[in-house]
């Protein structure tokens, strides 16, 4: 099993403070992995310098047999699919679903005068018509509901067929339907023996898709856990991980945590 993504000793700082703080992780193909923890704990931070967006301060990045700062990103970030609030923040008012999905292919927001065949369009709608919003194709971006947004956002990171996916918090601001719909199609992307290395980032067990193989648990820039689920999701590792008491259940697949009783 080939090794797609390796941190050692990464560390980000800004300005005192340490956004990561030696962070040591390898995801490998065939992996899904979920990583948790409480806000500020470096979530966000970790899946930006795996899409090559943010440089480590110290420590060392290979992404998908690249080392960060030795190779050219700009070749390497189409091999990438990443979907995040702060991608779908760049997005022009003007947008139309088939156009962000489309613009995947060269890992650019926003469609100027690139050149697409009817592959390129055919993919595109399979794509969203696998994520339930193939309805959308001639939709602006900024008319969708939170949910449509985020199952676009996923077609667009699957766009250019990549060797490594990344999604941050895709079931952030959704309702319950919603949260359901995207954490069954996620759990039968996970399913996928073709489907990419993947790694989602979440603060909450419930939005674990089933069919996820791993997990990393972060508070306040440190792993305090990572390797298979089972192993990772237990009472003791989760209570370290938020500073409250914790029980954690697995019922048909599914996650989820309550603080204990005092």
């Amino acid at each position: 099993m080939g090794e797609v993504l390796r941190l050692e000793g990464v560390v980000i700082r800004r300005g005192q403070a340490r956004l990561l703080d030696g962070v040591d992780w390898t995801v490998n193909e065939g992996e899904r992995w979920v990583v948790i923890g409480p806000n500020g704990a470096g979530k966000t931070t970790l899946l930006q310098v795996a899409a090559t967006t943010l440089y480590p301060t110290e420590g060392s990045v290979h992404v998908l047999g690249e080392k960060l700062g030795e190779t050219d990103v700009f070749e390497l970030r189409p091999r990438i699919g990443f979907a995040s609030a702060a991608v779908a923040e760049k997005v022009p008012a003007n947008e139309t679903v088939i156009d962000l999905v489309l613009t995947a292919s060269y890992a650019i927001i926003g469609r100027w005068q690139e050149e697409y065949d009817s592959s390129d369009v055919a993919r595109a709608v399979e794509l969203l018509e696998a994520l339930g919003a193939s309805e959308l194709v001639r939709r602006r971006f900024n008319t969708l509901s939170e949910g449509e947004r985020k199952r676009v956002q996923i077609a667009r990171a699957l766009m250019p067929d990549p060797e490594l996916l990344m999604l941050d918090e895709p079931a952030a601001g959704l309702d319950l339907g919603a949260r359901e719909d995207l954490v069954t199609r996620l759990s039968r992307l996970a399913d996928e023996i073709t489907a990419p290395a993947m790694v989602l980032v979440t603060h909450h067990l419930e939005e674990v898709p089933p069919g996820f193989t791993h997990a990393m648990l972060l508070r306040r820039g440190q792993v305090v856990a990572a390797g298979k689920v089972d192993e990772v999701f237990t009472g003791q590792n989760l209570t370290a991980c938020f500073g409250l008491p914790l029980s954690v259940e697995k019922t048909n697949g599914r996650w989820s945590a309550r603080a204990l009783q005092a």
